[in-house]
Order: structure tokens, then sequence, then C-alpha cells
């Protein structure tokens, strides 16, 4: 443990510590993605693919070496239990801050398969991380607004023909599908301008995860409910660096997908409506969650 340096050469060493290890496994990660890309017959798509998760598993597990090398940062999990790497899982998460990227990659890893983020289309610009996403094939979405598409009737459905292309590559091999479906991060300011009806959330969309669950329904499994508080406040990616962000708590549940939603639940316009309704109390519930994990961080205090 090095936390005991000056908070920014503290930041300056972690920040080395990560750009090092993206860019050791950057290079294998590329390398064995084009030659996926050169031999696309079954059984090397398989293998490849297999291959360059275990190098971003690796990759995940060198950064939380990072995290507890340079900083005294405590992540308190609970409901971690029943998962395992052979079933398919969408995860959903509230999204407050970069730093909940890492903090679900540590508390998920190892417990189930690697996570693959849905990611706006921007992002595969991001200097050698975009390079990663891209090749460890995570989904790049760009949505159409609906003002958008009043103006554009004839690419209406597009959305979901991305998503659904973007999920047949997760039908062969288990995987964690990650999305923060309030679109973007939780701020009192994007709070304020939605007056949301929940107290610690903005309002969730319902497009991107009923895409996921009508393009991968036959194989996703369960639901990782993750409900991410920060006792401190919302952290920056500068305040992990530098060893600020002393206590995480994350609260996991599990929902079966069948004995949520049934079978076909995605055909028809009223399952639709009813899917928007299991969605509104699904988030109700996660709000009355973070509730309590504040009150009782308070009561602890």
């Amino acid at each position: 443990m090095l936390n005991f340096l000056p908070g920014k050469l503290i930041g300056l060493f972690s920040f080395l510590f990560y750009v090092v290890n993206t860019i050791f496994w950057l290079l294998p990660i590329l390398l064995f993605s084009l030659l996926k890309a050169l031999f696309p017959f079954n059984i090397t798509q398989k293998v490849f693919s297999y291959l360059l998760d275990l190098m971003a598993s690796n990759w995940v597990a060198v950064n939380s070496i990072n995290q507890k090398l340079f900083t005294k940062t405590n992540i308190v999990i609970t409901g971690l239990n029943g998962l395992n790497k052979k079933d398919w899982y969408l995860v959903l998460a509230n999204h407050q801050s970069w730093v909940d990227i890492l903090v679900l990659q540590r508390a998920l890893h190892g417990e189930i398969p690697f996570l693959k983020f849905f990611l706006k289309k921007e992002l595969i610009y991001v200097p050698l991380l975009g390079l990663a996403w891209w090749a460890l094939d995570f989904p790049f979405m760009k949505r159409h607004t609906q003002a958008f598409l009043r103006k554009n009737p004839h690419l209406r459905g597009q959305d979901l023909e991305t998503t659904r292309k973007a999920c047949a590559k997760f039908k062969y091999k288990p995987v964690s599908v990650m999305s923060f479906i309030e679109g973007t991060r939780f701020t009192p300011e994007k709070h304020q301008q939605q007056n949301s009806p929940f107290q610690h959330l903005l309002k969730p969309k319902a497009g991107g995860i009923s895409f996921v669950l009508d393009a991968m329904g036959e194989h996703l499994t369960t639901i990782v409910d993750v409900s991410i508080y920060y006792p401190d406040g919302i952290p920056s990616f500068a305040d992990l660096l530098c060893g600020r962000v002393k206590d995480v708590h994350v609260n996991i549940r599990t929902l079966n997908i069948k004995e949520e939603f049934g079978d076909n639940f995605f055909d028809g316009r009223a399952n639709k409506a009813e899917f928007q309704k299991w969605l509104t109390q699904f988030w109700h519930d996660k709000d009355a969650k973070l509730t309590e994990m504040m009150s009782a961080q308070q009561l602890n205090e």
C-alpha cells in the first residue's frame, strides 16, 4: 500500500499504472482481433473470443490491484451470491461518475462473464480505450431522438436493428451486457431539468434494455440490479486516482427474466406499455434502495 504518499503523487503514479496496464493489454487485444477478423470460422471465432475476454479480464484484475496499491478505497458489497460465469446476464446500474465503471468491474470481476458495456458511438474516439472497446466487441450505439425520427421517419427501427447486430456476437458465449439506462450521468442540474420523479435518479430510458431483451431474450437469464452509493459524495476519476474516495457501497440483487416477463413479452404494443410500467416500478425500487443505503450509512456515522 502506497497511500501514505501525497495525494497528487499518488494520482500521478496511479494514472501511469493505468496507462501502462492499458497499453500492455491493448497490443495483444488488437493483434488477436485482427486474427479473429482474418479467420472467420466458428471454432477460431470462439477461441479468439475466449482469449480476448481473458486478456480484458486480466486488464480489469490489474486495474483493481492498482486501486488497492495506491488508495484506501473500500468497496462494501452486499447481495453478491448466486452468480456464476456460465450464464448470460443483463446488468443495470445507476450512473453518477466515470468511477462507476471501475467500481462495477472490481465488484463483479470473476463473479460473472466479462462486462460488455453499451457505449455511445462517440466514445470510440477515446484514446487507447476506444480501440480496446472496439476490439472486444463492445456495442457502440447511436440512438436517434424522437424529434430526429419525426423528421426522418425512414430511419425508424434502425436503433433496434443496430442493437440486434451488436448482440448477435454475444449468442455463442456467456456474456454480461451492461447498460446505464438513465442514458447520462446523474447531476442535480439534470435532475432538476428533467423534473425527475425519483429522489436519487434520472428518468430511465426503456428503449435500450427493451432492445437488448428483444434481441437476446432467449439467451439472457438474469437481470443483475446494481445500486451504487458514494457516502462522501459523487467522485470524479481524479478523486479516485488521488485516493480521495474512501468508501463505496454496492448493493446487488438478481431478477429472473422469465419470471419477470414470461415468454414473448415484447410482442405487441400492450406488452411495451407493460414493460414501461415494470421499468418505472423497478426504478422506484432502486430509488428506495439508495435511500435505505444512505440512511444506514448515516446511522453508522
